[in-house]
């Protein structure tokens, strides 16, 4: 199994993106807390089995290799999760309704982000439960619906990559991690949506275990 614990950077890079059309690099998709974890095994979009060992939060179009100049290269693909839509487009309003809705979803520790006149808020309750906490706040032709988002739109950072993201353009080198990948974590579960997620931790020997 190959371990990839170098970050090459990312596509949004014109230097990165024209490396990774050449190497035409196996691709990766992980979930929003594989991309978190500082070491997980993952399969790669062809079938074959991969580790990861990264002290970094992943985002889609990082490149990583396996810190050989010569070896292989992988891409990561970001699995899309549910956000709650609120649509302002129609919608009447001015900053004290813009407020109240953040301070709203604040006291509710949810994460928001902003695309054109909607905002997104992470899909990490029930339809019911959500639609109650910022429904009282909207103001009249605002409506909810519910997207597919990349999980990098709620990321903090300046600028905007791939999927809405905001990569990491730090040029000052490589960043490694050569943990040995004994301690690799895999396999991931689906709710009925598609979007939560119920993980079990296995050590090298099979038995359950936990994040280091």
């Amino acid at each position: 199994m190959e371990v990839f614990d170098t970050y090459e950077g990312n596509v949004a890079d014109e230097a990165v993106a024209a490396r990774a059309a050449a190497a035409d690099p196996a691709t990766v998709t992980v979930d929003d807390d594989q991309r978190r974890r500082s070491r997980f095994r993952a399969t790669t979009d062809a079938g074959t089995e991969v580790g990861v060992v990264l002290a970094r939060t992943l985002r889609a179009g990082d490149l990583l290799s396996t810190g050989d100049a010569d070896g292989p290269l992988l891409q990561v693909a970001l699995e899309p999760i549910e956000a709650l839509v609120v649509d302002l487009a129609d919608a009447d309003g001015d900053l004290t309704t813009a407020v109240a809705l953040g301070h709203a979803a604040g006291n509710r520790h949810w994460d928001m982000a902003v695309r054109d006149q909607q905002v997104l808020f992470p899909a990490t309750e029930s339809d019911e439960r959500m639609a109650a906490t910022v429904e009282p706040h909207l103001p009249a032709g605002a409506t909810l619906d519910r997207d597919l988002v990349s999980p990098g739109l709620f990321d903090d950072g300046p600028g905007h990559g791939p999927d809405g993201e905001a990569p990491d353009h730090a040029h000052d080198g490589h960043a490694h991690d050569h943990s040995h990948d004994a301690g690799l974590e895999h396999g991931h579960a689906h709710d009925q949506h598609g979007t939560g997620h119920a993980h079990e931790h296995h050590d090298a020997d099979g038995k359950d275990g936990e994040d280091r």
